[in-house]
Protein backbone atom coordinates (compact mmCIF):
# COMPACT_ATOMS: atom_id res chain seq x y z
CA UNK A 1 0.00 0.00 0.00
CA UNK A 2 2.89 2.57 1.14
CA UNK A 3 4.53 1.94 -2.13
CA UNK A 4 1.45 2.93 -4.27
CA UNK A 5 0.71 5.63 -2.54
CA UNK A 6 4.48 6.92 -3.05
CA UNK A 7 4.29 5.93 -6.89
CA UNK A 8 1.08 7.84 -6.93
CA UNK A 9 2.23 10.99 -4.87
CA UNK A 10 5.49 10.99 -8.01
CA UNK A 11 3.19 10.79 -10.88
CA UNK A 12 1.23 13.82 -9.66
CA UNK A 13 4.73 15.30 -9.20
CA UNK A 14 5.72 14.24 -12.73
CA UNK A 15 2.34 15.43 -14.42
CA UNK A 16 2.19 19.09 -12.37
CA UNK A 17 6.08 19.59 -13.39
CA UNK A 18 6.31 18.56 -16.89
CA UNK A 19 2.54 19.96 -18.03
CA UNK A 20 4.05 23.42 -16.61
CA UNK A 21 7.34 23.55 -17.16
CA UNK A 22 7.78 21.92 -20.18
CA UNK A 23 4.44 21.65 -22.30
CA UNK A 24 2.58 25.33 -21.52
CA UNK A 25 6.07 26.85 -21.48
CA UNK A 26 7.30 25.61 -24.90
CA UNK A 27 4.14 27.00 -26.28
CA UNK A 28 5.01 30.80 -26.64
CA UNK A 29 2.84 32.10 -29.31
CA UNK A 30 5.22 35.12 -30.01
CA UNK A 31 7.88 32.72 -30.69
CA UNK A 32 7.52 31.49 -34.38
CA UNK A 33 10.48 31.27 -36.13
CA UNK A 34 9.68 32.38 -39.27
CA UNK A 35 7.35 35.19 -39.34
CA UNK A 36 4.66 35.61 -42.98
CA UNK A 37 5.68 39.50 -44.93
CA UNK A 38 1.79 40.18 -43.34
CA UNK A 39 2.87 39.65 -39.89
CA UNK A 40 5.59 42.73 -39.91
CA UNK A 41 2.44 45.53 -39.42
CA UNK A 42 1.43 44.03 -36.46
CA UNK A 43 5.51 43.83 -34.82
CA UNK A 44 6.71 47.09 -34.61
CA UNK A 45 9.87 48.30 -33.12
CA UNK A 46 9.50 51.33 -30.85
CA UNK A 47 10.75 54.51 -31.75
CA UNK A 48 10.97 58.21 -30.74
CA UNK A 49 8.29 58.76 -33.18
CA UNK A 50 6.18 56.13 -31.90
CA UNK A 51 6.12 57.22 -28.53
CA UNK A 52 8.01 56.59 -25.02
CA UNK A 53 8.19 53.38 -22.68
CA UNK A 54 8.19 53.85 -19.20
CA UNK A 55 9.45 50.07 -17.67
CA UNK A 56 9.33 48.43 -14.60
CA UNK A 57 6.43 50.66 -13.03
CA UNK A 58 5.78 48.82 -9.43
CA UNK A 59 1.90 48.10 -8.59
CA UNK A 60 2.33 45.71 -5.70
CA UNK A 61 4.99 44.32 -2.79
CA UNK A 62 5.86 41.42 -5.33
CA UNK A 63 9.32 41.09 -7.12
CA UNK A 64 7.54 40.37 -9.95
CA UNK A 65 4.66 43.39 -9.76
CA UNK A 66 5.50 45.56 -12.25
CA UNK A 67 4.73 46.69 -15.36
CA UNK A 68 5.66 48.51 -18.71
CA UNK A 69 3.47 51.61 -20.17
CA UNK A 70 3.52 52.54 -23.85
CA UNK A 71 2.93 56.28 -24.14
CA UNK A 72 1.81 57.10 -27.99
CA UNK A 73 3.91 60.02 -28.86
CA UNK A 74 0.91 62.40 -29.72
CA UNK A 75 -0.29 63.52 -26.18
CA UNK A 76 -3.27 65.88 -27.19
CA UNK A 77 -5.94 63.91 -26.26
CA UNK A 78 -8.40 64.40 -23.83
CA UNK A 79 -8.96 60.52 -23.15
CA UNK A 80 -7.36 57.45 -24.74
CA UNK A 81 -8.08 53.96 -24.68
CA UNK A 82 -5.45 51.29 -23.14
CA UNK A 83 -4.64 47.68 -24.12
CA UNK A 84 -3.38 45.30 -21.88
CA UNK A 85 -1.15 42.90 -23.17
CA UNK A 86 -0.25 39.58 -21.07
CA UNK A 87 2.61 37.34 -21.88
CA UNK A 88 2.88 33.57 -22.35
CA UNK A 89 4.73 31.20 -20.66
CA UNK A 90 3.03 28.53 -19.50
CA UNK A 91 2.08 29.99 -16.28
CA UNK A 92 5.96 29.54 -15.08
CA UNK A 93 7.77 31.16 -17.78
CA UNK A 94 7.76 34.23 -19.88
CA UNK A 95 8.09 38.46 -19.26
CA UNK A 96 6.87 41.14 -20.30
CA UNK A 97 9.41 42.00 -22.61
CA UNK A 98 8.78 39.41 -24.50
CA UNK A 99 5.77 41.35 -26.65
CA UNK A 100 7.48 44.56 -26.71
CA UNK A 101 6.65 44.66 -30.83
CA UNK A 102 2.98 44.14 -30.11
CA UNK A 103 2.95 46.84 -27.52
CA UNK A 104 5.22 48.90 -29.92
CA UNK A 105 2.54 48.06 -32.42
CA UNK A 106 -0.50 48.84 -29.85
CA UNK A 107 0.95 52.45 -29.00
CA UNK A 108 1.59 53.14 -33.10
CA UNK A 109 -1.96 52.65 -33.37
CA UNK A 110 -3.04 55.47 -30.75
CA UNK A 111 -3.92 53.49 -27.38
CA UNK A 112 -1.80 53.54 -24.45
CA UNK A 113 -0.48 49.42 -24.42
CA UNK A 114 0.49 48.02 -21.27
CA UNK A 115 2.94 44.73 -20.41
CA UNK A 116 2.40 43.66 -17.09
CA UNK A 117 4.30 40.90 -15.25
CA UNK A 118 2.91 38.35 -12.30
CA UNK A 119 4.43 36.28 -10.29
CA UNK A 120 5.46 33.13 -11.78
CA UNK A 121 4.60 29.90 -10.44
CA UNK A 122 7.83 27.94 -8.72
CA UNK A 123 7.86 24.82 -6.71
CA UNK A 124 8.45 26.69 -3.87
CA UNK A 125 6.27 29.74 -3.60
CA UNK A 126 3.17 28.09 -4.52
CA UNK A 127 1.62 30.46 -6.78
CA UNK A 128 -1.38 29.74 -9.29
CA UNK A 129 -3.64 30.20 -12.11
CA UNK A 130 -5.82 32.02 -9.23
CA UNK A 131 -3.11 34.17 -7.60
CA UNK A 132 -1.56 35.46 -10.88
CA UNK A 133 -5.16 36.42 -12.39
CA UNK A 134 -5.60 38.35 -8.37
CA UNK A 135 -2.26 40.29 -9.25
CA UNK A 136 -3.79 41.47 -13.12
CA UNK A 137 -6.85 42.60 -11.19
CA UNK A 138 -4.93 44.73 -8.84
CA UNK A 139 -2.41 45.94 -11.70
CA UNK A 140 -5.00 47.68 -13.84
CA UNK A 141 -5.58 50.80 -11.84
CA UNK A 142 -2.41 51.05 -10.94
CA UNK A 143 -1.96 51.21 -14.49
CA UNK A 144 -4.60 53.48 -14.67
CA UNK A 145 -3.20 55.94 -12.46
CA UNK A 146 0.04 55.68 -13.68
CA UNK A 147 -1.47 56.87 -16.91
CA UNK A 148 -2.97 60.11 -15.14
CA UNK A 149 0.21 60.86 -13.17
CA UNK A 150 1.31 60.88 -16.67
CA UNK A 151 -1.27 63.61 -18.10
CA UNK A 152 -3.64 61.09 -20.08
CA UNK A 153 -7.07 60.30 -18.92
CA UNK A 154 -8.34 56.22 -19.55
CA UNK A 155 -11.70 56.13 -20.48
CA UNK A 156 -11.78 52.37 -21.94
CA UNK A 157 -9.65 49.67 -22.20
CA UNK A 158 -9.07 46.03 -23.51
CA UNK A 159 -6.98 42.78 -22.47
CA UNK A 160 -5.75 40.45 -24.28
CA UNK A 161 -2.72 37.87 -24.43
CA UNK A 162 -1.42 34.43 -25.51
CA UNK A 163 -1.47 31.20 -24.32
CA UNK A 164 -1.37 31.93 -20.20
CA UNK A 165 -1.78 35.21 -21.02
CA UNK A 166 -4.49 34.18 -22.77
CA UNK A 167 -6.10 32.69 -19.82
CA UNK A 168 -5.71 35.56 -17.54
CA UNK A 169 -7.08 37.72 -20.07
CA UNK A 170 -10.58 36.06 -20.66
CA UNK A 171 -10.45 35.74 -16.52
CA UNK A 172 -9.72 39.70 -15.89
CA UNK A 173 -12.40 39.82 -19.27
CA UNK A 174 -15.01 38.18 -18.21
CA UNK A 175 -15.11 37.70 -14.34
CA UNK A 176 -13.42 40.95 -13.30
CA UNK A 177 -14.33 43.65 -15.90
CA UNK A 178 -17.35 44.62 -13.30
CA UNK A 179 -14.27 45.64 -11.03
CA UNK A 180 -12.41 47.73 -13.80
CA UNK A 181 -11.73 50.97 -13.05
CA UNK A 182 -12.18 52.16 -16.65
CA UNK A 183 -14.85 50.21 -19.22
CA UNK A 184 -13.72 47.11 -20.77
CA UNK A 185 -14.49 47.14 -24.45
CA UNK A 186 -13.46 44.11 -25.95
CA UNK A 187 -11.12 40.95 -25.49
CA UNK A 188 -8.44 39.25 -27.75
CA UNK A 189 -6.54 36.28 -26.93
CA UNK A 190 -5.23 33.18 -28.71
CA UNK A 191 -4.58 29.14 -27.25
CA UNK A 192 -5.62 30.47 -24.02
CA UNK A 193 -6.74 27.32 -21.92
CA UNK A 194 -10.66 28.27 -20.09
CA UNK A 195 -11.62 25.22 -19.04
CA UNK A 196 -10.36 22.44 -17.18
CA UNK A 197 -12.64 19.24 -17.57
CA UNK A 198 -10.51 15.92 -17.53
CA UNK A 199 -12.43 14.86 -19.89
CA UNK A 200 -10.71 17.41 -22.06
CA UNK A 201 -6.93 16.86 -21.32
CA UNK A 202 -7.10 13.71 -23.15
CA UNK A 203 -3.16 15.06 -24.18
CA UNK A 204 -2.32 14.51 -20.52
CA UNK A 205 -3.79 11.45 -20.35
CA UNK A 206 -6.40 12.82 -18.00
CA UNK A 207 -9.56 11.40 -19.57
CA UNK A 208 -8.99 7.65 -18.80
CA UNK A 209 -11.41 6.25 -16.71
CA UNK A 210 -9.60 5.00 -14.02
CA UNK A 211 -8.95 6.38 -11.01
CA UNK A 212 -5.30 6.88 -11.14
CA UNK A 213 -6.23 9.44 -14.24
CA UNK A 214 -8.68 11.41 -11.75
CA UNK A 215 -6.05 11.41 -9.05
CA UNK A 216 -3.84 13.17 -11.52
CA UNK A 217 -6.47 15.76 -12.47
CA UNK A 218 -6.93 16.49 -9.48
CA UNK A 219 -3.15 17.20 -8.82
CA UNK A 220 -2.47 19.18 -12.21
CA UNK A 221 -5.89 21.57 -11.16
CA UNK A 222 -4.62 21.27 -8.02
CA UNK A 223 -1.62 23.33 -8.92
CA UNK A 224 -3.74 25.51 -11.18
CA UNK A 225 -6.36 26.46 -9.09
CA UNK A 226 -3.91 27.05 -6.18
CA UNK A 227 -5.95 25.08 -3.60
CA UNK A 228 -6.14 21.27 -3.48
CA UNK A 229 -9.19 19.63 -5.06
CA UNK A 230 -10.46 16.01 -3.62
CA UNK A 231 -9.96 13.45 -6.29
CA UNK A 232 -13.56 12.12 -5.41
CA UNK A 233 -14.73 15.75 -6.45
CA UNK A 234 -13.16 16.03 -10.02
CA UNK A 235 -16.26 14.45 -12.01
CA UNK A 236 -19.26 15.50 -9.80
CA UNK A 237 -21.60 18.46 -9.75
CA UNK A 238 -19.48 20.68 -7.21
CA UNK A 239 -16.73 20.26 -9.48
CA UNK A 240 -17.83 23.17 -11.48
CA UNK A 241 -18.21 25.13 -8.83
CA UNK A 242 -14.66 24.19 -7.25
CA UNK A 243 -12.65 25.13 -10.41
CA UNK A 244 -14.82 28.13 -11.98
CA UNK A 245 -12.12 30.65 -10.59
CA UNK A 246 -10.40 29.94 -12.82
CA UNK A 247 -12.62 28.66 -15.63
CA UNK A 248 -13.25 31.92 -17.58
CA UNK A 249 -16.16 30.41 -19.84
CA UNK A 250 -17.98 30.09 -16.57
CA UNK A 251 -17.91 33.77 -16.00
CA UNK A 252 -19.50 35.01 -19.58
CA UNK A 253 -22.86 35.99 -19.82
CA UNK A 254 -24.60 38.73 -21.79
CA UNK A 255 -23.18 41.29 -20.56
CA UNK A 256 -19.67 39.98 -21.38
CA UNK A 257 -17.52 41.91 -23.79
CA UNK A 258 -16.86 40.87 -27.56
CA UNK A 259 -13.74 38.68 -27.84
CA UNK A 260 -11.81 37.72 -31.21
CA UNK A 261 -10.19 33.93 -30.29
CA UNK A 262 -8.04 31.62 -32.13
CA UNK A 263 -6.93 27.96 -31.60
CA UNK A 264 -5.34 25.62 -33.09
CA UNK A 265 -7.26 22.04 -34.06
CA UNK A 266 -4.10 19.86 -33.28
CA UNK A 267 -2.98 21.84 -29.77
CA UNK A 268 -2.22 18.95 -27.39
CA UNK A 269 -0.45 22.06 -25.53
CA UNK A 270 -4.06 23.83 -24.71
CA UNK A 271 -5.60 20.53 -25.33
CA UNK A 272 -8.61 21.73 -28.36
CA UNK A 273 -11.32 20.14 -26.85
CA UNK A 274 -11.15 22.91 -24.34
CA UNK A 275 -12.29 25.37 -26.80
CA UNK A 276 -15.80 24.19 -27.31
CA UNK A 277 -16.65 25.11 -23.78
CA UNK A 278 -15.24 28.43 -24.62
CA UNK A 279 -17.12 28.90 -28.00
CA UNK A 280 -20.30 27.61 -26.71
CA UNK A 281 -20.64 30.21 -23.93
CA UNK A 282 -19.97 32.82 -26.69
CA UNK A 283 -22.87 31.70 -28.87
CA UNK A 284 -25.41 30.95 -26.36
CA UNK A 285 -24.77 34.13 -24.77
CA UNK A 286 -25.03 36.07 -27.71
CA UNK A 287 -21.90 37.56 -27.52
CA UNK A 288 -20.22 39.25 -30.58
CA UNK A 289 -17.47 37.25 -31.10
CA UNK A 290 -15.18 35.30 -33.50
CA UNK A 291 -13.64 32.25 -33.28
CA UNK A 292 -10.54 31.19 -35.80
CA UNK A 293 -9.84 27.48 -35.85
CA UNK A 294 -6.81 26.57 -37.86
CA UNK A 295 -6.92 23.03 -38.83
CA UNK A 296 -3.43 22.30 -39.21
CA UNK A 297 -1.56 24.36 -36.17
CA UNK A 298 -0.83 23.38 -32.77
CA UNK A 299 -0.35 25.49 -29.86
CA UNK A 300 2.17 28.30 -32.36
CA UNK A 301 -0.58 28.54 -34.54
CA UNK A 302 2.03 28.24 -36.78
CA UNK A 303 0.80 26.14 -39.86
CA UNK A 304 -2.17 28.51 -41.02
CA UNK A 305 -0.91 31.41 -41.95
CA UNK A 306 -4.10 33.01 -44.18
CA UNK A 307 -6.47 32.70 -41.62
CA UNK A 308 -3.81 33.74 -39.06
CA UNK A 309 -3.63 36.78 -40.68
CA UNK A 310 -7.56 36.86 -40.84
CA UNK A 311 -7.63 36.93 -37.12
CA UNK A 312 -5.13 40.34 -36.56
CA UNK A 313 -7.31 41.27 -38.82
CA UNK A 314 -10.43 41.00 -37.37
CA UNK A 315 -8.31 42.19 -33.34
CA UNK A 316 -8.09 45.63 -35.45
CA UNK A 317 -11.07 45.53 -37.43
CA UNK A 318 -12.82 44.86 -33.45
CA UNK A 319 -10.41 47.59 -31.59
CA UNK A 320 -11.65 50.74 -34.46
CA UNK A 321 -15.32 49.16 -33.61
CA UNK A 322 -15.37 49.38 -29.86
CA UNK A 323 -12.72 51.33 -28.44
CA UNK A 324 -11.26 53.51 -31.64
CA UNK A 325 -8.59 55.66 -30.61
CA UNK A 326 -9.34 59.31 -29.95
CA UNK A 327 -8.54 61.77 -32.47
Amino acid sequence: MKTKKKRDRRMFFVICILTFLISFGIGVISKIAVKPSWAKKYSVSMTDKIGKVYKDIPYGDGKANKFDLYIPADAGKENCGLVVYLHAGGFTQGDKADDADMLAWLCSKGYLAAGINYTLRTDENGKSVYSQSLEIKEAVPEVVKEAERLGYHINKMAVSGGSAGGTLAMLYAYRDAKDSPVPVKMMFEAVGPSSFYRSDWGSYGLDLDTDESRKSAAALFSVMLGSEIDAELIDTENYDELIKPISAFMWIDKNSVPSVIAYGAQDRVCPFKTVAHLVNALKENGVDYQYFEMPHSGHGLQNDNKLYEQYMNAVETYLNKYMPAEK
